[in-house]
């Protein structure tokens, strides 16, 4: 079912304590889709780029970290029936270990938030069924249909052993 979607990428830096995350960095979205929202760093998967390079890529150019490691933690695979030219598979990495400090770019404003201080009411509204999940260890594949005025229509989550 994912065949024909188009690949993009999401990444949250995160760090732990007690081997446990404790923190996620979320970028404000300043322009393009999903202006406005706390998110994850990522984008479109160049042609001539795996989907790793392209999740460091686009982390690098909106916050400007260098990735050392990634962890891939889900596959959310969103239908938009009111606009198709949004359909896409996510590939969702945590990072525990990158080089240089979030900073805001042009098109994103990071910011640190604390697990419970997670500000669901301001991103994606498929988010608070799968995120908390993810930062619990979890790895998830998941596929949302979305209505006008991001309204979830469908919604199938199911935990994986592996990617």
């Amino acid at each position: 079912m994912t065949k024909n979607l188009r690949n993009t990428t999401l990444v949250f830096l995160i760090k732990k304590s007690d081997n446990k995350i404790t923190d996620v960095c979320l970028a404000m979205k300043k322009r393009g889709f999903g202006v406005n929202r706390w998110n994850g760093t990522g984008g479109k998967v160049e042609e001539s780029e795996t989907i790793k390079n392209s999740a460091k890529r686009e982390t690098k150019e909106e916050v400007g970290v260098n990735l050392n490691k990634i962890k891939k933690v889900a596959e959310l695979s969103f239908y938009f029936p009111h606009n198709l030219l949004w359909n896409q598979v996510v590939h969702v990495f945590l990072c525990d270990n990158w080089d240089g400090k979030p900073t805001e770019s042009e098109e994103m404003r990071p910011k640190w938030f604390r697990i419970p201080e997670l500000p669901f009411s301001q991103m994606w509204p498929d988010d608070k069924f799968w995120l908390p999940q993810v930062l619990e260890g979890k790895l998830l594949r998941a596929t949302f249909k979305l209505g006008e005025s991001d309204i979830i229509i469908k919604k199938k989550i199911e935990i994986v052993d592996k990617f």
